[in-house]
């Protein structure tokens, strides 16, 4: 009796290799450190990096974004490793990804579209689906050209999760038929969520605010002892979720929020503006950041101006630094070099991480470090507001 086929059902992760330009006055460190972001992100929909390419230039170049010589390195050795796709750091204009697929006769994708595949990826409700459908159509409707030549052989894979059941089916004008349609169900949706809001106005209301992946999630379970998904991916967190939390008696909601990132496409922070009404309305921002991130003060920037954009920018804010557990300051110690400094509770409380950033705490919310301080500053915060706005309300303080 011969031997039984065996087969490998295990799905085979896509290999990518990324290319970034390094622009004048960009250090090495920054220049890696987005190119770490961007193989996150590709770890986060799925793939593997298998290698990386930087060019030091002045400018993107108009036609290819890398110059010539550059693109032809890149194709050598997509064509002799087998790379699956190519993503680059940057949105690559329709021209641009037409040139470059041309050259390279393989999947390329730029930042803007993998930020879409995750988000399609991740989406659960209703509104979120929908949402990141209309970001996907507009994304795609000035890159038509590009789509037919890929439309029959369209067969999934990382950049390749088109927008749900539309298929992009015939001409432009469907497409924008299908916007149209979408962002009516959107305001549909938005009354909805306003009605509910309107339900819930006497309670304080509080958002968790960050970049990706600093622990917002984290927070939200331990405040409110529910089960909030978290992981440590970019974008674990997609669709808002609003609970209630009681600390000493006292009741709040507190929502967790989409995390922020550096790029984020105009079409996804255009169409996401209705699910962050949490943060626009809440009452307290809780600005978390992970202080054991190399770039956490660029992180810290992006979030401000994110929130700047929101029109939330000026609400009142409480800065967390999560993750102190896993920091390690910059400096040096000189008896003992190799050895990286940390910092105690107290150090942290002298830094120029709390003068600057006032009112501010540092926390592990992993190891439930200094977690009663957090709690107690929130309830102090939670209840000066409440009593401004309710001052005959009978609530025990």
């Amino acid at each position: 009796m011969g031997k039984a086929k065996t087969y490998d059902t295990a799905v085979k992760q896509e290999r990518a290799v990324l290319v970034g330009v390094i622009r004048p006055g960009e250090k090495p460190e920054q220049t890696k450190e987005y190119l770490d972001e961007l193989a996150f992100l590709v770890d986060t929909a799925g793939g593997v990096v298998d290698h990386t390419f930087t060019q030091k230039m002045l400018k993107p170049d108009r036609g290819t974004f890398v110059g010539t010589g550059k693109l032809e390195e890149i194709r050598a050795y997509v064509q002799s490793e087998e790379i699956d796709m190519v993503v680059f750091d940057d949105e690559l204009s329709p021209s641009q990804l037409r040139n470059i697929e041309r050259e390279l006769e393989v999947k390329v994708l730029d930042r803007s579209n993998l930020i879409l595949d995750i988000f399609a990826g991740r989406a659960q409700t209703s509104q979120a689906k929908t949402q990141v459908e209309l970001a996907q159509l507009q994304y795609l409707l000035p890159r038509l050209t590009r789509l037919w030549t890929h439309l029959e052989r369209q067969k999934g894979g990382i950049g390749m999760r088109g927008p749900g059941e539309t298929q992009i089916e015939s001409d432009r004008r469907m497409i924008l038929e299908k916007i149209s349609l979408l962002k009516e169900r959107l305001k549909l949706i938005d009354k909805q969520n306003e009605t509910q809001r309107k339900n819930r106005t006497e309670l304080i209301r509080v958002a968790l605010v960050g970049y990706t992946n600093v622990g917002k999630s984290t927070i939200m379970n331990m405040l409110s002892k529910s089960e909030v998904f978290a992981e440590n991916k970019l974008f674990a967190t997609l669709d808002t979720t609003v609970r209630k939390v009681v600390i000493d008696n006292l009741p709040f909601l507190l929502s967790d929020t989409v995390g922020f990132i550096r790029k984020l496409p105009h079409h996804l922070v255009e169409c996401f503006k209705s699910t962050l009404d949490e943060v626009r309305e809440a009452d307290i921002l809780i600005h978390v950041v992970d202080v054991s991130h190399t770039s956490f003060e660029e992180q810290i920037n992006v979030v401000n101006e994110t929130l700047k954009e929101l029109g939330a920018r000026d609400k009142h804010t409480i800065v967390v630094f999560n993750k102190i557990d896993a920091y390690v300051s910059p400096e040096v110690d000189e008896e003992n070099e190799d050895e990286k400094v940390t910092l105690t509770l107290e150090d942290f409380k002298r830094s120029w991480m709390a003068q600057n950033n006032a009112p501010a705490l540092f926390i592990s919310a992993l190891h439930k470090e200094n977690l009663e301080e957090f709690k107690q500053l929130l309830y102090t915060t939670v209840v000066e507001l409440h009593t401004a706005r309710y001052p005959y309300d009978k609530l025990l303080y």
